[in-house]
């Protein structure tokens, strides 16, 4: 594998509250990472039926903890759990709680040198706070998601201020949901690679209900600093389009560590 490849294994897996996301590659066994971020989406304006920005009758503030967990249990097979804890308020409701657990298991279906195709699929359990960026909090019980995701890895082309290696990966997932509508996402995350230490990524995620209700799509970009097995990130995540679906925005801080 590459080093883009090799280094950022489940690099896609960076937000835990809204889309949370387990990268192609794998984890080889008996190695993992623990992810933990904190993020602080606001709104004022939401989303219509329509697809036009409305003022909200009050600022939306959503809040979360949370942590990603993946751990190599072959080098096909990587078991995962992520969860949160979470708090907000809108011109609605006050609330504070636990948010959906989730666990599952990627596996590996085909590699190369450059090139990694892997299924996933988990179950989560629904809790108090927001199951669902578009629902009321503690509105969802149980899921259950089966996503399939291919990434490549690229070298740099030696030239000043270029990357030493990049990387992309595109990812499409079935949500089957109890309590809320089921849905259809499609996420991307693009990775380059700047020195020894240094990291760029850019994220969307993108997705809708099945009963022709809400859309989104957020956009997120963010710089990783290695530092021996930590990492430390920063960026930031904006709702860009959507349909009954706040138009959110706000940082996210992560702190990796692998082991």
């Amino acid at each position: 594998m590459t080093s883009a490849g090799g280094l950022w294994i489940g690099v896609a897996a960076l937000a835990v509250a809204t889309p949370c996301l387990a990268g192609p590659w794998t984890q080889p066994k008996g190695q993992g990472q623990i992810i933990v971020k904190f993020e602080e989406m606001r709104a004022d304006q939401g989303f219509d039926p329509d697809g036009n920005p409305v003022d909200l009758p009050a600022d939306r503030r959503d809040t979360a903890l949370g942590a990603f967990i993946e751990y190599g249990l072959t080098d096909t097979l990587t078991f995962q759990f992520k969860g949160d804890w979470q708090s907000g308020e809108d011109a609605f409701v006050d609330y504070e709680g636990r948010g959906p657990l989730e666990v599952g298991v990627t596996w590996r279906v085909w590699r190369d040198d450059r090139t990694s195709v892997s299924l996933y699929g988990g179950y989560a359990d629904g809790g108090e706070g927001r199951n669902a960026g578009y629902a009321a909090p503690g509105v969802g019980d149980q899921d259950w998601e089966v996503r399939a995701s291919v990434g490549r890895s690229f070298d740099g082309n030696g030239r000043r201020f270029s990357p030493r290696s990049s990387f992309v990966d595109v990812q499409v997932a079935r949500r089957m949901r109890q309590g809320l509508p089921d849905e259809t996402r499609i996420d991307a995350t693009a990775g380059s690679r700047y020195g020894r230490n240094w990291m760029l990524l850019a994220q969307a995620f993108g997705g809708r209900t099945d009963d022709d209700g809400a859309q989104w799509l957020s956009v997120e970009t963010s710089v990783v600093r290695d530092m021996g097995q930590w990492s430390l990130q920063a960026g930031w995540r904006q709702t860009v389009l959507g349909r009954e679906t706040p138009a959110a925005s706000g940082p996210i801080v992560g702190l990796w560590r692998r082991f």
